[in-house]
């Protein structure tokens, strides 16, 4: 999800190379994000990382705890990616509010879009996994509180509120862009921001 260097170093050991448990975590982001947690198998993670099974085990213990790390470190730096390119629009916080949609945009066009990590995660395991919903709500939970202290310092009506509009337009762009790859959602998304923006006070035509 998040920008990370490209998995082609050589799997022979070098005195810089990353420890073998690191190797794991970075092949496991990007053959989960990539091609699905279900279809990426414990085996073909370990040959692309030219690490052992005794390594995994040892530092993870299972193939879920290795889902759960992953997930984490992509929440992170997906959220660092993406709330840095909506800081990156100044200081005003309407403007860092607009921002919204091209930083999904950067993101969409960047190669290294296959959607929300979480999404996914949830769409292949049971509805009720309960360390699945924390971690995703935890997600939620840093992007409600960055959008709600943009909308206070606006000065919007109900931040809380628009938060929760502003996030739900998020996973619904993600969601869309995954099911069509269409980038005119893009535009649609923009419009219906504004709209959001709008009607809770604050004229940004």
């Amino acid at each position: 999800m998040a920008k990370r260097a490209a998995l082609d170093a050589p799997k022979s050991a070098t005195p810089t190379a990353r420890p073998a448990s690191e190797r794991i975590v970075d092949v496991a982001r990007d053959l989960f994000c990539r091609d699905g947690i279900h279809a990426t198998g414990i085996d073909r993670i370990l040959s692309k990382a030219g690490a052992s099974k005794m390594t995994l085990y040892t530092r993870f213990g299972s193939k879920d705890a290795l889902v759960r790390e992953v997930l984490l470190r992509e929440g992170a730096d997906w959220r660092a990616d993406f709330l840095g390119n909506i800081a990156a629009a100044g200081p005003d916080p309407m403007r860092r509010l607009l921002q919204v949609v091209p930083a999904l945009s950067a993101w969409f066009h960047s190669g290294r879009f296959y959607g929300c990590s979480f999404m996914n995660a949830s769409a292949e395991h049971a509805k009720g996994d309960a360390a699945l919903r924390q971690m995703a709500a935890e997600h939620h939970r840093h992007l409600l509180d960055f959008f709600t202290t943009l909308a206070t310092e606006a000065g919007l009506a109900e931040p809380s509120t628009l938060a929760r509009q502003i996030l739900l337009t998020i996973d619904g762009t993600i969601a869309a862009l995954m099911v069509a790859g269409d980038e005119t959602i893009l535009g649609i998304a923009a419009r219906n921001l504004r709209s959001i923006i709008a009607q809770a006070g604050t004229d940004v035509t």
